[in-house]
């Protein structure tokens, strides 16, 4: 991409919240997208007002090869994908005792399989390019849990863990990997991007001691996603809203365990054998 041109984007999960919000924003941008959603109605405006800067693709993440598909199309189009971001998911709530296997399969799915998929796809256009950025959209939910959301914790820590590998295997190639963990936002989430399980009466005291959140505004993300994609060196992990606070106190306070059991972890280890 030369200093003139504008980037290309791959946006899935543009049909509402984040990803809606953020395409409309790059547009605005001058950017070009390519954006994803199972029901390409919800993008017909967006089609419309944008012409040949906007690539509307219908697409269920969960299918793999749908997903190579789409991205190879966003490549044919623009001639190169320089950042993807990888939005499209949601959350199941329930009770871990309370969860169906296809629940579970369900949510990893989507959350953790459709965004590996992505990732997948867009790397081998990145490492011929010798550039990119790969954004996965994982929550302040992948890395700190709250009870009765099992499932979508596991989908997301997954995500966590799976790019904390990626990030170092790609630097090399140019490509950069960051992963933007927002807390409580006002999206439509919790009515529209998320599914619930049978309750259990065994639960219903959990259910009833769950605390409110303080909603963040969605339209505040916007020039917080461009500071992220502009930056030289972006961050591979990076917070939008309020989490920080009770995130590093929930850090502090496994740190604070390991070293109390550090004897027995040491213990564990036995008699040292010298290798080499």
């Amino acid at each position: 991409m030369t200093s003139n041109e504008s980037r290309v984007w791959f946006i899935t999960g543009a049909s509402r919240g984040f990803g809606r919000l953020w395409t409309e924003a790059v547009l605005r941008r001058g950017d070009r997208v390519a954006a994803t959603a199972r029901d390409l109605r919800t993008l017909d405006d967006l089609a419309a007002a944008h012409g040949d800067a906007f690539l509307p693709l219908r697409l269920d993440v969960t299918d793999r090869d749908a997903v190579f598909e789409a991205v190879r199309r966003t490549a044919d189009r623009f001639g190169h994908i320089d950042v993807v971001v990888n939005n499209a998911g949601y959350g199941h709530f329930g009770a871990v005792e309370e969860l169906t296997e296809d629940e579970v399969r369900d949510q990893m799915e989507t959350n953790f399989f459709g965004a590996l998929w992505v990732l997948q796809a867009a790397l081998p256009v990145m490492r011929e390019q010798g550039a990119g950025h790969l954004v996965n959209v994982t929550s302040e939910g992948g890395v700190r849990a709250y009870p009765g959301i099992g499932a979508y914790h596991a989908s997301k820590w997954a995500v966590e863990g799976l790019t904390e590998s990626l990030a170092q295997e790609v630097r090399d190639f140019g490509i950069h990997v960051t992963n933007i963990e927002p807390g409580p936002y006002e999206t439509g989430w919790l009515p529209v991007g998320s599914r619930h399980s049978a309750p259990h009466p065994a639960y219903d005291r959990m259910r009833a001691d769950a605390g409110g959140f303080e909603l963040g505004d969605p339209a505040a993300t916007v020039p917080a996603l461009f500071a992220v994609v502009d930056a030289d060196e972006p961050p591979r992990r990076v917070f939008f809203g309020r989490s920080f606070e009770a995130v590093r106190d929930q850090h502090l306070e496994r740190i604070a365990e390991w070293e109390r059991w550090q004897d027995v972890a040491l213990a564990a280890f036995g008699t040292i054998v010298a290798v080499g």
